[in-house]
């Protein structure tokens, strides 16, 4: 079942692109980022839309901005989850706060789920219609609504566009068969070994392209799986408040126009100043203590020697008196 999924699974591998066209094509919306659906209202219809009619629609709020708002819509997913028995934890706290990564994680798991139900294949289901007694469902279905003119409009045209092809064809491929034949006597065939190599061409551009495409996903994977475990590491209770870790979130979660980066960058020189200074401070306290302790010592030394000139007798200072005078006498001498 779905909700057992691992996390290296291949569910969690799929990009964004393709999470936004399901969810557009299933549900008739015009979503430009996964985040959008952080309010839960998405994921209550993607169930409706795998299980038609077990949600209770009219519960749904697709006009929540507020986190209480959007928590509501999450009990009632949570309900759902609960009648199907599923097992997947919903980390609501992370949801709605609308970090990428999070919601895209979880829509990734929707996704994986809503294709082992229906194969990937959604029939019959009108999510206007569905969504029409939700709130704030008319303001959404008026954003769609130009998604859906156009995506009609393309299907219209291409259903138009091969008939017109193939009239225009005939003629075409008349004259180039017609020319071939003209030509052939004079060229030796040589208008068919150029097509051949044209065609060769292609295949290798085409499979040179796919190589790298397929490079450039397995990258893609690779660094979102260490940007991942960079984030679960952040959220430890141990270090999710120092400084740095604040950095480093504020650095997964911006946007490319974001603000919050020349804050952090400000954060982190901040802190670097503050390690010097401190680093200045210690050093400074070394000395201080390396002298005060020099100095201690050589009090002490000093009140030994005072206390034992003191305990000397009489006939052992005479005695010291005359060995520094024969010392002194021999240095005359």
């Amino acid at each position: 079942m779905a909700a057992h999924i691992g996390m290296m699974d291949g569910a969690y591998f799929v990009g964004r692109s393709e999470i936004l066209s399901w969810i557009n094509s299933t549900l008739h919306l015009s979503l430009s980022k996964v985040e959008e659906a952080c309010s839960g209202a998405v994921h209550c219809q993607l169930m409706d839309a795998a299980h038609p009619g077990l949600v209770p629609m009219h519960k749904v709020n697709f006009d929540a901005k507020n986190e209480y708002e959007m928590i509501q819509n999450y009990k009632v997913l949570q309900d759902v989850f609960t009648k199907l028995k599923i097992t997947k934890h919903i980390e609501v706290s992370k949801l709605v706060k609308g970090r990428p990564l999070d919601n895209l994680e979880f829509m990734q798991w929707m996704k994986r789920y809503c294709d082992s139900v229906n194969r990937g294949n959604i029939h019959n289901y009108n999510a206007l219609e569905r969504r029409e007694g939700s709130k704030g469902a008319k303001e959404v279905n008026k954003r769609s609504a130009p998604s859906q003119n156009a995506t009609k409009n393309a299907s219209t045209a291409s259903k138009h566009v091969p008939h017109n092809t193939r009239r225009n064809d005939v003629p075409h491929v008349s004259s180039t068969s017609l020319s071939g034949k003209i030509s052939r006597p004079s060229s030796s065939g040589g208008t068919s070994t150029y097509s051949e190599t044209e065609r060769t061409a292609h295949e290798q551009q085409i499979t040179e392209l796919k190589l790298s495409v397929d490079s450039l996903e397995k990258e893609r994977d690779f660094y979102f799986s260490k940007l991942r475990d960079i984030e679960m590491l952040c959220q430890c209770p141990e270090i999710e408040n120092l400084p740095v870790v604040e950095a480093v979130k504020r650095i997964l979660y911006a946007m490319d126009d974001d603000a919050s980066l020349v804050d952090t960058e400000a954060m982190i020189s901040e802190q670097h100043q503050q390690v010097e200074t401190l680093s200045c401070t210690s050093e400074e306290a070394e000395e201080r203590l390396r002298v005060d302790t020099q100095k201690r010592k050589n009090i002490v030394n000093i009140d030994v020697d005072l206390a034992a000139s003191n305990t000397l007798s009489p006939r052992q200072r005479i005695s010291d008196a005359s060995d520094v005078h024969c010392s002194g006498s021999l240095v005359t001498y």
